[in-house]
């Protein structure tokens, strides 16, 4: 299936890069786009076999991500974030998976995790409150993973904190709109959620811990190396191929724009060696950045496969490879577009959008170096545990 899924994607990417410019004027994904999506099974591709799932190698899952967005950004980043959320579900609660997929394979869960909300315990489960930010492709999900925290008996945060994914189903919840306004990736419709005195039953708050010390994994029984690659080297594997695929889709529009431009002094493009130097170092480090992002997850995938135990020191090395990964895949298209003139910048060239959109993607908090590359070099030191905040999304 995975290699179906990746030709599905070659076969409809003019119709994913011609959506992008409506997809952004809409402010989230187009029915169409989304459409396309649910058809070319990438969404299914981490989801359990029994609820039609692929159960893939999630290289071929961040190589299919980084193709969609190569071609248009918005729809790349959607189907990474969206397209994860399946793997956590494959170890949640049973009754939960069937409750979002027995009757419909192509449900879709959004999200954000960030621990915006509070749980007050009651009889059976819990109420939920709270406001998150940044859902993306949050209209066209029927489900939500939303981050909280544990709360006491009068809904303050319970000592010591402990941090929840709760699972909640669309009526639940709701979406503010015209709560997403930002200057790229604007066509992922990443919208504000409320939750007001939701009642969560015991089985749809999932303890982050259980995630993280591979508990979850080992009540669900599942033996698929997939889902024994940790979730923090998994959840940034979507965003950050989105971002890496971006650049290839800003290289690739400089290279279409650059192919018959004519500079102002009459030099073609093609006889100006500062530029074509440019290009190449450009495109090798975007190369360099996807090959290592790839590595990444193999690595930990062929360790679940082993039964190798994974380390603290690992984690941490896989996720500075992931940030460094970013962030050099975005110096490299600067370098580009910097060289693509002001005709290649205006609004009808869709090298503007994917800079843009590159842009707002390594903003993304998994994408901020400084405590990553910190607890990484500190476990290198063999000083571990690195203190408490270093540890988030480590």
């Amino acid at each position: 299936m995975t290699s179906t899924v990746l030709d599905a994607v070659e076969q409809h990417a003019e119709e994913i890069a011609s959506l992008g410019a409506e997809n952004e004027s809409l402010g989230r994904l187009t029915d169409k786009a989304a459409g396309i999506l649910r058809e070319t099974g990438v969404m299914k591709m981490l989801q359990p076999a029994e609820y039609g799932g692929a159960e893939a190698h999630p290289r071929d899952f961040a190589e299919t991500v980084m193709r969609i967005a190569s071609c248009d950004g918005s729809t790349g980043w959607v189907a990474g974030i969206v397209g994860v959320h399946p793997w956590e579900m494959a170890l949640c609660d049973p009754k939960v998976q069937a409750e979002i997929w027995s009757e419909d394979h192509e449900t879709w869960i959004a999200s954000p995790y960030a621990p915006m909300g509070i749980l007050r315990p009651v009889d059976g489960g819990y109420v939920f409150n709270g406001r998150w930010q940044f859902s993306s492709g949050t209209d066209h999900c029927d489900w939500i993973f939303l981050g909280a925290m544990l709360g006491d008996a009068e809904g303050a945060m319970a000592m010591p904190p402990q941090n929840y994914h709760v699972i909640l189903p669309r009526s639940d919840y709701q979406i503010v709109e015209d709560s997403w306004d930002v200057v790229g990736l604007r066509g992922t419709g990443s919208k504000d959620i409320i939750v007001k005195d939701a009642f969560i039953p015991e089985y749809r708050a999932v303890p982050f811990s259980s995630m993280m010390d591979g508990s979850a994994l080992e009540a669900s029984g599942r033996t698929n190396p997939t889902y024994g690659v940790p979730f923090t080297t998994i959840f940034p594997l979507g965003i950050t191929s989105a971002v890496i695929g971006i650049a290839e889709g800003a290289l690739a529009a400089h290279l279409a724009y650059q192919r018959t431009r004519v500079q102002v002094t009459g030099t073609k493009i093609k006889d100006d060696p500062y530029v074509l130097y440019a290009i190449s170092a450009a495109a090798e480090e975007i190369k360099a950045s996807k090959t290592a992002m790839l590595d990444n997850v193999s690595r930990f995938y062929d360790m679940a496969a082993k039964g190798e135990k994974v380390t603290l020191a690992d984690r941490a090395a896989s996720r500075r490879t992931q940030v460094a990964a970013a962030w050099r895949a975005a110096r490299a298209m600067d370098e580009v577009v910097a060289r693509s003139g002001g005709n290649g910048l205006r609004m009808d060239n869709p090298i503007q959008r994917f800079w843009r959109d590159g842009h707002m993607g390594l903003a993304h908090a998994i994408h901020v170096p400084g405590s990553v590359f910190h607890a990484a070099a500190l476990t290198e030191l063999e000083v571990t545990p690195p203190p408490g905040p270093m540890l988030a999304m480590i």
